[in-house]
Formats: structure tokens, sequence, C-alpha cells
């Protein structure tokens, strides 16, 4: 049996893991990084990527449609090709999980080992049967995969994960998306607008990320326009027939419908790859996921010599905070056990459907009940916005009533991807809801509706009494 020595070993090499790597070598420690799967990120192989590359051709779909609305015709018939639509995305996909390859294959060979890892206690860790591996301390960051419930495993064969679309050689005709979150959206919106037949079928009321009921309406209204979205959907059967799938199920005004499609894709949310480790068998606290508890600061589990990154720790599963729970878990685990608590940015999230939808700083939910008050503006009448023929969503602003320092905001309208990374960096910096009005907005652009919400807020802020009265 080969055995290894080192300071850190880390287990997946995703985003979290090879910033974890990074993380510890800058810090002078010997690292190896293990992996028993093929190298590539989730997002570069299954996820932002090739899910953008899909959206911005179904742009380009819509933006046809929407012409004569501008009074430009095309003529002729629209010709969708899902073969070249398929293989640009496949193609592009292969590209850029290239670059992460490439990447991985200039570390040195001796820090790479491909196998399962899995521990023995907490410093040893067994590769397959052939290499075991002693560290002073362990980063887990192996990555989550698609959670597909009982229910829709009537689909047979039929059944697929987010995984396989990217893998199509063509667009089928129809689909049935079981999740309204983040994937189940921007697919289902991609695939409709690609002429694709879709519904979309949820349950508990959820739209994306959104937690504001206001936003959340505005947002279910603007997508559900362009294909059926219910977020609470009664579904009483999902069995493969001879030509798909057939779903039953009762529609949002009450009436109940059988329908057939070619396949039924599950987005139902993903599960931490952390069951085949061995952790149970480290006397550790796992949660209901199977992941053991660990502090955000520091990414350390207890008080351990594990770290655990990305979507392992099935905490915020967004590329840019698994890069960040990387570096503060492989910087830790170099200098352990001197542990110090890591630099997190202000959260953000975006999802990429039209309108688009952007939360700042944790969102609604994440606010103490009668401790702030909201600025809101809808994108109905903004100026911009009606000129490019965007005006859908709503807008949302959030602010401490004691400070007037912003906290955060929810928004489902257009540039949400931008004016989400404006929003951010004012959370990022405590800024107040004056200072923020104290910055230049040009017009006519969209983000003069941002200043409205803010100009809104302002005067809740400075008269919250007459308001509530």
């Amino acid at each position: 049996m080969k055995t290894l020595t080192v300071d850190v070993a880390i287990i997946g090499a995703g985003t979290a893991g090879l910033a974890a790597y990074r993380a510890a070598r800058a810090r002078g420690a010997r690292a190896v990084i293990i992996e028993s799967g093929p190298y590539g990120t989730t997002c570069a192989r299954v996820g932002c990527m090739p899910s953008k590359l899909l959206i911005a051709a179904a742009e380009a779909s819509h933006a046809i449609d929407d012409a004569p609305g501008f009074g430009v015709h095309v003529d002729g018939a629209k010709r969708i090709d899902g073969r070249e639509v398929m293989d640009r995305v496949r193609r592009e996909r292969d590209r850029f999980v290239g670059f992460v390859v490439e990447g991985v294959e200039n570390m040195p060979a001796a820090d790479r080992v491909v196998g399962k890892a899995r521990f023995v206690d907490r410093n040893t860790l067994a590769v397959g049967d052939e290499t075991r591996i002693t560290a002073r301390a362990v980063v887990v960051a192996t990555g989550s995969r698609p959670a597909v419930p009982a229910m829709l495993e009537g689909a047979g064969d039929r059944l697929i994960v987010n995984d396989d679309v990217f893998s199509w050689e063509t667009l089928p005709r129809s689909v049935a998306i079981f999740g309204p979150g983040v994937i189940g959206l921007e697919l289902g919106q991609a695939l409709a607008r690609l002429g694709v037949r879709v519904v979309v079928l949820g349950r508990g009321g959820r739209v994306g990320p959104l937690t504001d009921p206001v936003v959340r309406d505005a947002a279910l209204k603007a997508i559900g326009a362009e294909l059926y979205v219910d977020p609470d959907a009664r579904v009483s059967r999902v069995a493969r027939i001879t030509e798909g799938v057939e779903v039953d199920y009762t529609r949002l005004d009450g009436s109940a419908r059988t329908e057939s499609f070619d396949y039924v894709l599950a987005a139902t949310g993903r599960r931490p790859n952390v069951d085949g480790l061995g952790l149970e068998s480290l006397g550790l606290e796992l949660d209901e996921a199977g992941v053991p508890r660990f502090d955000p600061a520091t990414m350390r589990v207890g008080d351990t010599n594990v770290f655990i990154a990305g979507d392992a720790s099935n905490f915020i599963p967004v590329l840019h905070e698994a890069a960040d729970e990387g570096r503060i878990a492989g910087e830790n685990a170099a200098r352990f056990p001197a542990v110090e608590p890591g630099k997190r940015r202000a959260p953000l999230a975006v999802v990429f459907t039209d309108p688009q939808i952007a939360i700042v700083g944790g969102g609604y939910a994440g606010l103490a009940p009668d401790t702030f008050e909201a600025g809101d503006v809808s994108f109905d009448d903004q100026g911009r916005s009606r000129i490019i023929r965007k005006n859908r969503g709503h807008l949302r602003v959030y602010a401490d009533r004691a400070t007037g320092r912003f906290l955060g905001a929810e928004m489902a309208g257009p540039s949400a991807e931008h004016i989400g990374h404006l929003l951010a960096w004012a959370a990022a910096t405590r800024m107040t809801v004056a200072s923020m009005l104290e910055m230049p907005f040009y017009h006519p652009v969209v983000e003069e509706g941002l200043r409205t919400a803010l100009r809104d807020l302002d005067a809740k802020l400075r008269t919250p009494q007459a308001i509530a009265a």
C-alpha cells in the first residue's frame, strides 16, 4: 500500500476543493487533492455555464418573438434547430470544462490522488485499497448531486436531472419540470422559449429563492405569462407510458389535467455528497442531511481538524461562496490549530430568468420582524424598462428602522444581475439609504427604478409613524 504524509488533504477537486488547495499551498502547506470522478467543476460541467448557454439561445429566440412590439417584423417563419442549439451548448461547455481540467493537470502530479477517499480516523484517509494518507488537517469539498423524490420514480427511464439536459443532442417536444427553484425556472423558461412545451410544478409555494411575498407574486406573474408554473401543485400520478410520461395534476383553477411529456425533469434540490466518507465513524454531530456541524466563519467542524466547504456544507450553494469557503477552509487547515474567522462577502444570489431575480443581504427572510422598513418600485411603468419592453417585476429594498442602514433587497426585474451587485456593494460597505441616494443616477436607465424604491424607503424611515398610521 502506498502511504503519504501531508499537512492538508482535500477531498474533492471542484470549486471549493481547488480554492482550498491553492490557499493551503499559498501558506506553505504540503497539500494533496483527492478526486474520484472526472475533473471539472459542477459549474462548468452541469451548472452555471451550460445553463447560461441554453438561456442565451432562448433569449435570441425570444428577441425575434418580441421584435414586432418595436415595429420590427421578420419575414417568414422562425426556425429553431435543436441540434444546432445543443451542439453549441455542449461545445462551449466542453471548452469551459477544458480550462478547469487544464488547471488541475498543471498541478504537480504528486499533489493529485485519484480514487474515493474514506476516513479511517480524523487524521487518516484510505483512498481505495491502494493509498493511505496521513494529514494534520482534512478539508471535505465533495460537492453535491441532484436529489430526486420517490414520487417521480414512476417516470422510469424518462426521469432526468439537470445534468442530463446538457447531454441532449437535440431538444425534446415537451418536459414536465418538478421544482420551481433556480434550476427549474431557468431551464423551464429557456426550453419554453426554444419551442418546448413546458409545465413547472412545485410544492410549498416557493418561487426561486424569493421570500418576499410581493416580489414572489410579481415574478410568478411575469414568468407565468410564458409558461404554466404552479408553485404548490397537487400531483396525483407520474407514470411511464409507451410514448413518454403521463402526469396527473390539478391546475390552479381547480381543473384536473392528465398530460403526457417526453421527459420529467427533477429540479427538486441537491444533496451534499457526504455519504460514503465514513464521517459517522468520527464521533461528529451530523444534521439530517448527514453534514457535520461546522462554524461558517471558519468552516471548522466542531473542535476537530476537519473542515468542510462548498456544496458539501449544504450552506450557500453558489460558486463564489464555494470559492470563499474553500479559501477559508484551506487557510485554516494549513495553519491548524491556529484557526481564524475568514472574510465572508455580503450575500448575493441571482437567477437568470426573464425577469431576472436577485436577492441581497439575506433578503426578506433574513430580517428581524418590526426592525426594518421596506421601499418599493414596480417596473410596470419605469421609463427605461418600458423603452426596452422589459417593464415587468418588482423591487423591494430594506433598511434598519433605527439607523437607516441598508440591509438588503429582493428583486424580480430587468438588469437584476447588475442592480444586485450595486446593492451588494452597498450592503458590504454598510451604506445608509441617505448616502445611497447621494450617488449618481443617469437618465434614462433602469437604475432610476432603484432610486424610486430608495426614495420610498427614505420617506418611510423619516416618518415611520405617519406611514404606520
